[in-house]
């Protein structure tokens, strides 16, 4: 399927461009430290530390499992977390991912109904100081892209002003097909924890 620029709402089929459903999914992060303009004209650089990460829910509403940086493989073996970056990009956008959520959907288990995916400012760094941060869904692993699907820009907006934490987006299960629905909202918690409750509550 061409790449789409995906908006809040917007929920999107896996398919590829032959028409048959992804089998590899991967949500990948992409981000970049505060730079910070001197009084003499230096700039100096902030590290920042986001962390991507999914909670797994059955159709019941609940929660099955949830990969992290520290845990990064599932239960079921079907999604991998590709490593902690405790930094972002330093010199601007070099355009690859950060952290990236592996997803092999013919290994999820036949219990999981939603998979959330969850955007968390470690340090506590207000998600509007950040310079730039977007997703994108793509098909491939770790090492390499084969086809960008879609992409979303969750940096630009002055709704994300104050906040630290993020839901990014879900892929949901309809007539045994995995699709995926972009959230972008953000939440007022503080850690991941509390954040899968606002999710429960709220986007299931």
């Amino acid at each position: 399927m061409a790449e789409i620029t995906l908006v809040k709402g917007q929920k999107i089929d896996l398919k590829k461009s032959n028409g048959s459903s992804l089998t590899n999914m991967c949500l990948g992060l992409n981000w970049g430290m505060i730079e910070t303009k001197g009084f003499f004209g230096g700039v100096s650089k902030e590290s920042v530390d986001l962390d991507a990460s999914c909670a797994i829910f059955d159709s019941g509403k609940n929660l099955l499992d949830v990969v992290y940086f520290g845990q990064k493989l599932s239960k079921d073996g079907a999604i991998k977390h590709s490593g902690d970056d405790l930094s972002g990009d330093a010199d601007g956008d070099d355009g690859t991912d950060n952290e990236i959520l592996m997803v092999d959907l013919l290994k999820v288990s036949p219990q999981a109904d939603q998979i959330v995916f969850i955007l968390n400012s470690y340090k506590g760094q207000d998600f509007a100081t950040i310079p730039y941060a977007r997703i994108r869904i793509f098909e491939g692993d770790f090492q390499k892209v084969n086809n960008v699907v879609a992409q979303l820009d969750i940096a630009k907006d002055k709704k994300f002003s104050g906040y630290v934490s993020m839901v990014m987006g879900k892929l949901y299960k309809r007539n045994n097909e995995w699709k995926f629905s972009a959230i972008g909202e953000p939440t007022t918690d503080k850690r991941l924890q509390d954040t899968i409750v606002t999710i429960h509550n709220k986007y299931l």
